[in-house]
C-alpha cells in the first residue's frame, strides 16, 4: 500500500473518530502515531510521540498563547469590557443606532484584549443588551450588531486564530498582526455603515438616547484610557519590533494584572479564577497542538501535501478559483466545527498548495482564512457566537439573532472579496515593517 493511500485512509479514520466525539488533539495524535508506526520504523515513531510534547511545552515561542490568554482572563474577570461599552455608549448613544454602534466599538476594544470572538461577544452582550432593551432597540439589530462585533476578535491582535496559524506554519506573528489591522478597521467601518443605513431606513430600529454632556463624556475616558494605552504599547511595540511576541504577551499579562490591581478590582478570588481558566484553555490548546504536530509529521511522510500541490499546479485554472474553492470549504466546515480545529485539519494540505503551488504570500493567506472562518461563527445554522448571545438573554431567540446578523453577513459579500483580491489592503503594513 502506497504512502498516499495510507494517508487518505488516515483522514477517513480521523473524521470517523471526530464524528464519534473524540477530542481533536487526541484523535490527531493517535492517528498520526499509528500512521508513523506504519511508515517509519516503530522506534522512530515512539521517539516522535515522546519528544513532541516536551518540545511544545518547553518552546519559548509557544508561551505567547498562554500569556495572551491570561491577559484576556484578567480583563474579563475585572470588568474592563463593561468599561469600554459604557464609554462608547456615552460618546455615540445619542445618534440613531448609537448603542448598536457603541457595541461594535466596545467589541473591537475588548477583542484587542481577549483575541477571542466568543469571549468578546459574551462580555459585551451582558452589558450592552439590557441597555438596548431599555431604550426599545429592535432585538434583531441589537443582537446582530453584538454577534457581528464579536467576530472582529478574529482580526484584532492578539487574535488566537492568527497565533494558531503562526504556530502551525512558522509565519511571523508580528507580520500577521500587522496585516490584520487594516482589514479589521475596514470591517468595523462596514458594520457601522450597516447600522447607520438600517436606522436611516427605519429609525425605530435604533432610537437615540439622551445626549450626555461633553464634560461627562470626556471624564468617562478615565475608565479605559490606561487599558487602551497598554494595548497600543503591547501590540504596536511587537509589530514595529521593540520586543518579540512572547515578550509582548508577557508585558500585556503583567500590565493588565498591575492595572487591575491599581484599580482595586483584582481580588484573590478573581486572580485564581483567571489563572485556572488560563490553565484550562492553554492545556486544551497544547493538546491540540501536540496532536496536530504529530499528525502533520505523518502527513508529510505520506507525501499527500506535496502531491496535492503538484496536482493543483498542473491544473489549467486560475489560482483565484482554487482560493475560492478553499474559502467555500472553510465556510462549510466552519458551520459545524470550531476555527482552530479546522485550521489544524486543513493547513497541512492547503498551506503548501497556496504558498508553493500558487505562489501566494503566507501572511495574506493567514488573514483571509482566519476571517473566512470567523464569518461562519455567526452563520446559520451552527454559528457559535450567535448561540452564545442567544443563551445570555432568555427572551432572545436564536431566530432573532440569525435574523439580525443577515445584513452584516451581506456586507461581508463586499468586504471579504476586497481582502481576497486587493492584496495591498492586507500586505501594505507588513511591507513597511520589513
Amino acid at each position: 500500500m502506497s504512502p498516499e493511500v495510507i494517508g487518505l485512509l488516515a483522514f477517513v479514520v480521523l473524521f470517523a473518530l471526530l464524528a464519534m466525539g473524540m477530542q481533536i488533539g487526541v484523535a490527531m495524535g493517535f492517528i498520526g502515531f499509528i500512521g508513523m508506526c506504519i511508515l517509519y520504523p516503530i522506534p522512530g515513531a515512539i521517539v516522535k510521540i515522546a519528544v513532541t510534547p516536551f518540545e511544545i511545552a518547553s518552546n519559548y515561542n509557544f508561551a505567547v498563547m498562554p500569556l495572551f490568554i491570561f491577559m484576556a482572563q484578567i480583563t474579563l474577570v475585572c470588568g474592563f469590557g463593561a468599561d469600554l461599552y459604557r464609554v462608547a455608549a456615552k460618546w455615540l448613544g445619542h445618534h440613531r443606532g448609537g448603542l448598536a454602534i457603541a457595541s461594535i466599538g466596545a467589541a473591537t476594544g475588548f477583542a484587542a484584549c481577549s483575541g477571542s470572538s466568543l469571549a468578546t461577544a459574551a462580555t459585551v452582550t451582558v452589558v450592552a443588551l439590557p441597555e438596548m432593551k431599555k431604550y426599545n432597540y429592535d432585538m434583531g439589530l441589537a443582537s446582530g450588531a453584538l454577534a457581528a462585533g464579536g467576530t472582529i476578535g478574529s482580526l484584532i491582535p492578539p487574535a488566537g486564530t492568527l497565533i494558531v496559524y503562526a504556530i502551525l506554519t512558522g509565519v511571523s506573528i508580528g507580520q500577521l498582526f500587522a496585516a490584520s489591522l487594516i482589514p479589521a478597521a475596514l470591517t468595523v467601518l462596514a458594520y457601522v455603515l450597516v447600522v447607520h443605513v438600517l436606522c436611516r431606513m427605519k429609525p425605530k430600529l435604533g432610537p437615540p438616547i439622551p445626549k450626555v454632556p461633553l464634560m461627562e463624556r470626556i471624564a468617562s475616558l478615565k475608565d479605559c484610557w490606561e487599558l487602551l494605552l497598554l494595548l497600543i504599547f503591547v501590540i504596536g511595540g511587537m509589530i514595529i519590533g521593540w520586543f518579540t511576541p512572547t515578550e509582548a504577551a508577557a508585558i500585556g499579562a503583567a500590565g493588565a494584572t498591575l492595572l487591575a490591581a491599581a484599580r482595586r478590582r483584582l481580588t484573590w478570588e478573581a486572580f485564581v479564577r483567571a489563572a485556572k481558566d488560563t490553565m484550562t484553555t492553554s492545556g486544551m490548546i497544547y493538546v491540540i497542538l501536540i496532536g496536530a504536530i504529530v499528525f502533520n509529521g505523518f502527513c508529510a511522510k505520506t507525501l499527500i501535501p506535496m502531491a496535492a500541490a503538484d496536482w493543483i499546479a498542473g491544473l489549467k485554472v486560475a489560482p483565484w478559483l482554487v482560493i475560492m474553492a478553499m474559502m467555500l470549504i472553510y465556510f462549510l466546515m466552519g458551520m459545524v466545527m470550531e476555527a482552530p480545529s479546522i485550521q489544524i485539519l486543513t493547513l497541512p494540505v492547503f498551506y503548501p498548495i497556496v504558498v508553493n503551488a500558487l505562489g501566494y504570500h503566507p501572511v495574506w493567506f493567514g488573514v483571509v482564512q482566519v476571517r473566512m472562518l470567523e464569518i461562519t461563527s455567526i452563520t446559520p445554522p451552527l454559528g457559535m457566537v450567535a448561540y452564545v448571545i442567544a443563551g445570555i438573554d432568555k427572551d432572545l431567540t436564536l431566530y432573532t439573532v440569525f435574523r439580525g446578523v443577515m445584513p452584516f453577513l451581506l456586507m461581508e459579500i463586499v468586504t471579504l472579496p476586497l481582502f481576497l483580491f486587493v492584496m495591498p489592503i492586507t500586505m501594505w503594513l507588513p511591507s513597511l515593517l520589513r
